[in-house]
């Protein structure tokens, strides 16, 4: 029965997220116009300058990249609503209720899914606009738009992480920025790791998770060898939902109006 009543309410404010949408609209900035706005700024400034070896294109080679850094910013909104709902008091509310206290992270967090399903309907469609194209089986694709959106659920609980800590959402996005933006860029994404300085690529190709995400993305796509790539993206997708979700968890027990 426990169970039963936290996805009940798990959906009801999943749905309460989403409903604020329509009433403001400027949310959906993050996921419709900025994910253009980097796919094409990209393509037409590096396009014509990074060789891309094994790719038909750099758009083949971007577009897996940058729908995987798409994914991990989506976690943004997680972040500055949780930080409002702790500000207006909303949270204390929520926590007097007989309610599941797990539900307010996991409502936030699902929400997230629908909007990143969105993001990525729009840069797919951005990329076959731009001359991206999937090389590989349906199924395969299918696996990675999966993956994509698994990869997004993950990165949420550590957006949830720093809204319940960030004291204002000015200090969340501060916050989200710093420890992700140096990820995305310092990886695959935007070009190969063989490019960088050694002490670079080493972290890029070898350390950094976002590589291994991305590359295992690209794979299932547009095709190329995949080794561990794809289940050592789930595995850290998991991973990043367990030790943060756990302690988004226990922070939001102690969580106190400010």
């Amino acid at each position: 029965m426990t169970a039963r009543y936290t996805l009940s309410d798990t959906l009801v404010l999943a749905m309460r997220a989403l409903r604020r949408i329509p009433r403001n609209p400027d949310l959906l900035t993050a996921y419709t116009v900025q994910p253009i706005m980097f796919t094409l700024l990209f393509v037409a400034v590096f396009g014509g300058a990074i060789a891309t070896p094994g790719y038909d294109s750099y758009t083949d080679f971007l577009i897996p990249g940058i729908v995987v850094q798409q994914m991990a910013f989506g976690g943004f909104a997680t972040a500055l609503g949780i930080v409002d709902d702790l500000q207006k008091g909303l949270v204390d509310r929520f926590r007097s209720l007989p309610m599941s206290r797990l539900a307010v992270l996991t409502g936030r967090t699902l929400s997230d899914i629908a909007m990143n399903a969105l993001a990525l309907v729009v840069m797919i469609v951005v990329g076959y606009i731009i001359g991206f194209s999937f090389s590989t089986s349906p199924l395969e694709v299918i696996g990675g738009i999966a993956l994509c959106l698994l990869i997004g659920y993950a990165f949420s609980w550590v957006f949830a992480c720093v809204g319940l800590y960030a004291s204002t959402p000015e200090a969340a996005n501060a916050f989200g920025f710093i420890a992700i933006f140096p990820l995305t860029f310092a990886s695959s994404a935007f070009v190969p790791p063989e490019t960088m300085p050694d002490w670079l690529q080493t972290f890029a190709a070898d350390i950094n998770p976002f590589s291994v995400m991305v590359d295992a993305v690209r794979s299932l796509f547009v095709g190329g060898p995949a080794g561990n790539d794809i289940w050592g993206s789930v595995a850290w997708s998991v991973g990043l939902i367990a030790v943060f979700g756990t302690v988004a968890v226990s922070r939001y027990r102690r969580a106190v109006i400010r």
